[in-house]
């Protein structure tokens, strides 16, 4: 980690000089070593590894390099009870698993269990992305399956964005009991911002249980290149990235496509043909992704099959539950059987039904209010979990 203000301005001085990349940064580190010792290289010599403007962008300091070191030691000095540390390629800290991927970040920020960093290696870990708008289902199974995984020892990876990463969070937050880290959050900002903002208290569950992750300096704002340039990070740490829901658009396809230039395995949960947020996973199925359907798919992917066996949490709604209802005398709400598993509208229903439509709404609230029904944009609804 970096330890000192000369060495936390030589890193920010070299990730700031124009004109000189990723590539070119790591080719002067490999040629010379620390960033200290590039900065101390006649420009001849610069030469060999860099183009002539290059090499004299970087005899030049660049402007505002020194507010930022001043900005990022006041932080790392403010935030140290939050376990706020920077860290270089140099670090033996530094994830293993983005020193095998094409372009790894050659300085990273972090914030929550920093002394857990050095164990990412030892512990199976799992990225589940997908829409930022999903269905009610899509949301639910996010949740599920990241509870039951992190209740199985796996930590779930994601990018804390809306729909299904926040939920992908929460599961795993409530589903960790053990050591570990239950999740890692790997963001588009610098750390000294979340976004979106509504997820500000789930960033500090995340720090308490987890880590949050950014390759952005201090004052980074949500620039919209940022993220999917991020997504590299987030498959590239994983074992296998699962696809939870995602239109054919979604960014998440692009998390799965550098799964698989990267060597990772991929996974997408299927849905309704009928839902254009389960086209981008159905593709992804057709392309070779394993199809799941629970958890224990996943950790059989991941030749993980026992792991669940060692935990007491369940996998989710159990799908004889209507069955077993239906033998002790409960039977399951009609209503629940005419909607099906598809989206469905009002007038659909009611003509499945055949109910007024005072008395189908009231009904349909009802079961919104005790969480087996979801509301969708246009007018739909669907059922929630095995309800």
């Amino acid at each position: 980690m970096v330890n000192t203000p000369n060495e936390l301005g030589a890193w920010l001085r070299l990730s700031m000089t124009p004109g000189v990349g990723p590539d070119s940064a790591r080719r002067l580190l490999a040629a010379f070593g620390e960033p200290e010792l590039i900065f101390q290289q006649t420009e001849a010599a610069l030469c060999q590894v860099l183009s002539p403007l290059q090499a004299q962008a970087v005899q030049r300091m660049p402007e505002g390099c020194a507010a930022l070191t001043h900005e990022t030691l006041d932080w790392l000095h403010s935030q140290a009870h939050l376990g706020c540390c920077v860290l270089t390629l140099a670090d033996a800290d530094y994830p293993a698993a983005w020193l095998n991927i094409p372009d790894p970040p050659f300085m990273l920020y972090a914030m929550g269990q920093t002394s857990q960093l050095g164990t990412l290696a030892s512990r199976p870990s799992l990225a589940i992305v997908g829409s930022r708008n999903p269905t009610p289902q899509g949301a639910d199974n996010a949740r599920e399956f990241a509870r039951s995984l992190a209740a199985s020892g796996l930590t779930i990876v994601s990018g804390l964005a809306l729909g299904v990463d926040g939920a992908a969070h929460e599961g795993a937050l409530q589903g960790h009991h053990g050591p570990g880290l239950a999740t890692i959050a790997i963001v588009g900002t610098g750390l000294d911002r979340v976004y979106p903002r509504q997820h500000r208290d789930l960033a500090h569950r995340i720090a308490q249980n987890g880590l949050i992750l950014s390759e952005y300096p201090l004052g980074t704002p949500p620039l919209p290149p940022n993220f999917p340039r991020r997504n590299r990070l987030i498959s590239g740490l994983s074992q296998a990235t699962l696809v939870v829901e995602a239109a054919l658009q979604s960014g998440s396809l692009i998390t799965a496509k550098q799964a698989l230039e990267q060597g990772r395995d991929v996974m997408a949960i299927p849905g309704s043909i009928h839902s254009t947020q389960s086209k981008g996973c159905h593709l992804l199925i057709k392309q070779g992704a394993k199809l799941v359907e629970s958890a224990q798919d996943v950790l059989e992917e991941l030749r993980l099959p026992d792991a669940l066996a060692q935990h007491s949490l369940p996998l989710g709604p159990d799908p004889s539950d209507a069955a077993s209802e239906a033998q002790n005398g409960a039977p399951p709400d009609p209503l629940l059987g005419a909607m099906g598993h598809d989206p469905v509208s009002l007038d659909a229903l009611q003509a499945r039904c055949g109910w007024p439509t005072a008395q189908l709404q009231a009904q349909l609230l009802e079961l919104e209010l005790t969480g087996q029904v979801g509301r969708l944009p246009g007018g739909l609804f669907q059922r929630i979990g095995s309800a």
